[in-house]
């Protein structure tokens, strides 16, 4: 529940920050939603996958569909902000900074399964 926790505030954090922009915010506000977002779910993944036999090597596959999942998102994310004529730096930075944040919460949430890995 805490690493649920932890990613919500801190996906709430990003987007009052993307909000906060001013002139930018629409655009930091698609990209924080998409990183965000996909983090929240990965998340919500990881730890529904974890119970069972093998948590790591779910967990990793969910790292691994999740990225590209993110990568179809941000495209799209790209040319929605493009076509709107809104700020294509605003959705990258506020994209790519929350990424980041929330790539090192996920690994070490994996890195937390790894007391529960199961026989093989």
């Amino acid at each position: 529940m805490r690493w649920t926790l932890a990613t919500v505030a801190l996906a709430a954090a990003f987007m009052g920050a993307a909000a906060l922009a001013g002139p930018h915010s629409r655009g930091a506000l698609v990209g924080a939603s998409i990183a965000g977002g996909t983090a929240i779910l990965s998340v919500l993944a990881m730890l529904r996958t974890s119970a069972g036999r093998k948590p790591m090597q779910a967990a990793l596959a969910v790292v691994a569909v999740a990225f590209l999942v993110r990568l179809v998102l941000v495209a799209l994310g790209t040319a929605l902000v493009v076509t709107e004529g809104e700020s294509v730096v605003a959705f990258v930075v506020a994209f790519f900074v929350p990424f980041f944040a929330f790539a090192g919460l996920e690994a070490a949430l994996v890195h937390s399964l790894r007391h529960r890995t199961g026989a093989a």
